[in-house]
């Protein structure tokens, strides 16, 4: 009797191990059939380049590549042009690219975002090398993040997969799921307001700035620190701005798009400057707008419908929408300026950071 038990309990226990390491087995080829199979339909083509330091190159390609056709295909679904001058706003646009922790981080007192084309990496490394490398004043922090959508060419896949690398590299791209193009522009600026409002509500500005534009970040922080916080918007402030009408003209707008002969006033696009709590109010009065593909002309549309004055730069001086020939001294007093290349937006921060006073 005491052997049959010892037999039994033996037999138990053999069939324990056996069970367990089935049980094992099985859990380990659940898992890698969930990473293989599932896990690049789920997540973005950036998580898989940071997985792919410690996930097989197969996985990783098929991740991105995955990415890629999705985010095509979508895209070309999301908006299709019905009449020239029809902006696809307000729609439902995702984040292909993003930095949710930027502002918390950073503990930004101000965030620059520049509106770029995605193949225009020159802009970005310029940016990167001169005034956005400027990352204190005072004891201010200033974040600079880059804006785009989906490259259009030929090359957009190899676009996309140079873009993915850039993002792990810098850390600095936003992108969102719209067609990158001029008649873009409303979506790309409601999209980085949608941004700002979900992802950095404790900065106390933002900044829209062109990618040809120089910007003195030293004077612009100094202005901030006596400017409003609430409901301020400031740049190159346009009033009684006349509609154009000429078909030919790059900024032509016909009349059942907006029919009034006069512009409410607005802040040229070249770089305006506001108080993060309008980004909230912009998002929700744009779809109360009927939209024009003048981004900077459109948020004049929706500060007017607000209720909402825009502000005069303390000196007339600072923003200049025609380049500024360049001066050490008048330099060192402006804010912003468009440029003629971007190697001049090189050798003036070059000289402008140079030893010595400026006058």
């Amino acid at each position: 009797m005491v052997e049959d038990c010892k037999k039994q309990s033996q037999h138990q226990s053999k069939s324990g191990c056996i069970s367990l390491r089935s049980c094992v087995t099985f859990t380990a080829f659940l898992v890698l059939f969930l990473c293989y199979y599932i896990v690049p339909n789920e997540f973005s083509a950036s998580w898989a380049l940071t997985v792919g330091l410690f996930l097989p190159e197969k996985f990783t390609s098929q991740a991105i590549n995955f990415s890629l056709k999705r985010v095509s295909a979508i895209s070309a679904e999301s908006w299709k042009t019905l009449e020239p001058y029809y902006v696809a706003y307000p729609y439902k646009y995702n984040f292909v690219l993003n930095e949710p922790d930027k502002c918390q981080k950073e503990n930004s007192f101000i965030v620059l975002i520049v509106p770029v084309a995605p193949g225009n990496t020159a802009a970005r490394d310029v940016i990167r090398l001169t005034w956005g490398s400027q990352r204190l004043v005072g004891d201010k922090t200033v974040s600079t993040l880059f804006m785009l959508g989906l490259p259009t060419s030929e090359e957009r896949e190899t676009i996309q997969r140079d873009l993915l690398q850039e993002s792990a590299k810098y850390r600095d791209l936003i992108q969102s799921d719209f067609w990158d193009s001029y008649k873009n522009l409303t979506i790309k600026t409601m999209v980085m307001l949608e941004w700002l409002t979900g992802y950095c509500q404790y900065a106390s500005y933002a900044m829209k700035v062109d990618s040809d534009v120089f910007l003195n970040v030293e004077n612009l922080v100094n202005m901030l620190l006596s400017a409003p916080k609430h409901n301020y918007m400031s740049g190159l402030v346009v009033r009684k701005a006349l509609v154009q009408r000429d078909p030919q003209s790059k900024w032509y707008i016909p009349k059942d798009v907006y029919d009034q002969p006069l512009y409410p006033p607005y802040a040229l696009g070249l770089g305006y400057v506001f108080s993060l709590d309008l980004p909230v109010k912009l998002v929700k009065t744009a779809q109360l707008i009927k939209v024009v593909y003048l981004e900077d002309v459109f948020l004049g549309l929706c500060m007017t419908h607000l209720g909402i004055a825009l502000t005069d730069p303390p000196d007339g001086n600072l923003f200049s929408v025609f380049p500024v020939e360049y001066n050490r001294c008048r330099y060192s007093k402006l804010i912003a300026t468009t440029t003629q290349s971007l190697r001049d937006q090189v050798e003036f921060w070059k000289d402008l950071q140079r030893p010595g006073p400026y006058c």
